[in-house]
Order: structure tokens, then C-alpha cells, then sequence
């Protein structure tokens, strides 16, 4: 394309690289993960840290918080959070678990609205925190709803890397596996993000049947057992899904 910044697409390649799971990362690992050679990851780095989006020690690199002012805009005009915000509230409170909302972007869910009772994970979960998809209960609802072609790039290029000794890391098996969440109409995830945290997701629809988002609610494996989750955890998060759905509805209803 004429119109195509490559320098602003690699610039926003080097800011992707970093994640919750990989937070810090050398300059070999981020020229490693935007495909660009050292000298131009170098480069980049140096300007993102003089414009206060990265700082570094010298060897590492990570985001600063200024990373934020990226995606206010998006998120101060979303009504997705603000519609979800008092039902996540709710469960949470009704579930004694954290309670999410996320939307998929890319190979990744981006969360959007939480509401945490404890920390379960090695990471803090914030507005904004992304993980891939493939092994995220979200995630996995959210490419579930993806059309059969989308589906089919989705696995053809996503990097499917074993977190733990639990993740689906074939192909083939995640399809069978988001075919299943497909036909149920919900994902449960056991230990595949990270050993001990299990979670259980459900679509979040909007007026025309398609899904734009997934709330979930996360536990301990110490908690609770698989048949637990379903059973006491299950029905509470297909009614919160279904009463976001509502308010979307109405929202959109009254904005036309």
C-alpha cells in the first residue's frame, strides 16, 4: 500500500512484543519478536524511551505506564466497560472470584473491565493486560465465534506455545477443542495460562447474535474442582453474560 508508515507499523510491532508474560525483554528477544534486526529494534527502543513509552536498566526493556494514553481513546469511548463494570461487580461478589471482561484483538484478548477479589496469578491483571488467546478461557470463546476462514488463518499463523505442561499446543486439537466451546456455548480453561489458575468464559453478544466480547471468572485450583466450576460458577456467569447482553441491547437501542 502507498499510504503505508512501515516506520509507525514496526514502532507499534516493538510495543506489542511486550506482554504479561514477557513484561522485560533484551533487545535480541524483541528483534526476535518483530522480526526487525538489532540495529533497527535498537533504534526503535531508543525512540520509545525518549518519548517515555520504555524505560530500561541497561540490558532490559519494558513498557512505562504512558503506554495508557494509547488506548484511552478507545476505552473512554467504549460503553462495554461501563455497561459491564456493575454486573462484573456483582458476580464477583455473588462468586467470591475475580470476574473479566475481555475483546479479542489480534492473537490476543485484551481485558477491558475486571473485577478482582484475590490475586491468583504471578501477574497483576490490569485494564489494558493482554494474553494469547489459544490458551485463555476468553480467548477461546472468542475464536470460537471467529467465520471458518479467520478460524483457519488464526491457526495456520498463531504461535502456539507450551505456558505448561496442560497446554493445547497442536493445531489440531485446539480446533476440536473450540469446537466443543462452539457447540456448548462456553470455554473452561484448566491450568493452561499458568499451573493453578483455572477459568471459565462466556460469550457476551450483541444485538445481531455475534459475539464481540467474553466475560469470564477465574479460580484456584485450590478452591475448586472442574465439576465444581460448572456447577457453582457456571450458571452465575451465563446470567451475568445475558444481562450485559441486555443492557448493550438497550443501549444501542436508545443511541439510534
Amino acid at each position: 500500500m502507498v499510504d503505508h508508515v512501515q516506520s509507525l507499523a514496526r514502532g507499534l510491532a516493538v510495543i506489542r512484543a511486550f506482554s504479561a508474560i514477557e513484561p522485560e525483554l533484551t533487545l535480541s528477544q524483541v528483534a526476535r519478536a518483530t522480526g526487525l534486526s538489532r540495529a533497527a529494534a535498537r533504534r526503535f527502543l531508543i525512540t520509545l524511551t525518549d518519548l517515555g513509552y520504555v524505560r530500561s536498566d541497561g540490558r532490559l526493556f519494558a513498557l512505562t505506564p504512558r503506554v495508557l494514553e494509547l488506548g484511552y481513546a478507545y476505552l473512554s469511548s467504549l460503553s462495554l466497560p461501563e455497561v459491564a463494570d456493575p454486573h462484573l461487580e456483582r458476580l464477583a461478589a455473588e462468586v467470591h472470584e475475580s470476574a473479566s471482561v475481555a475483546v479479542l484483538d489480534g492473537a490476543d484478548v485484551v481485558y477491558v473491565a475486571r473485577v478482582a477479589t484475590a490475586r491468583i496469578m504471578r501477574v497483576t491483571i490490569n485494564i489494558g493486560t493482554r494474553f494469547p488467546a489459544y490458551c485463555t478461557s476468553m480467548g477461546r470463546v472468542l475464536l470460537a465465534a471467529l467465520p471458518p476462514d479467520r478460524l483457519d488463518d488464526y491457526l495456520e499463523r498463531a504461535d502456539l506455545r507450551r505456558l505448561t505442561s496442560r497446554t493445547i499446543v497442536l493445531p489440531a486439537a485446539l480446533r476440536t477443542e473450540l469446537e466443543h466451546v462452539r457447540a456448548r456455548g462456553w470455554a473452561m480453561v484448566d491450568q493452561e495460562l499458568e499451573e493453578g489458575l483455572r477459568s471459565i468464559a462466556a460469550p457476551i453478544r450483541d444485538r445481531a447474535g455475534r459475539t464481540v466480547a467474553a466475560v469470564n471468572v477465574s479460580t484456584h485450583a485450590s478452591r475448586t474442582t472442574l465439576q465444581a466450576a460448572g456447577r457453582t460458577l457456571l450458571p452465575h456467569l451465563l446470567a451475568t453474560a445475558a444481562k450485559i447482553e441486555a443492557d448493550l441491547a438497550s443501549l444501542s437501542v436508545a443511541r439510534a
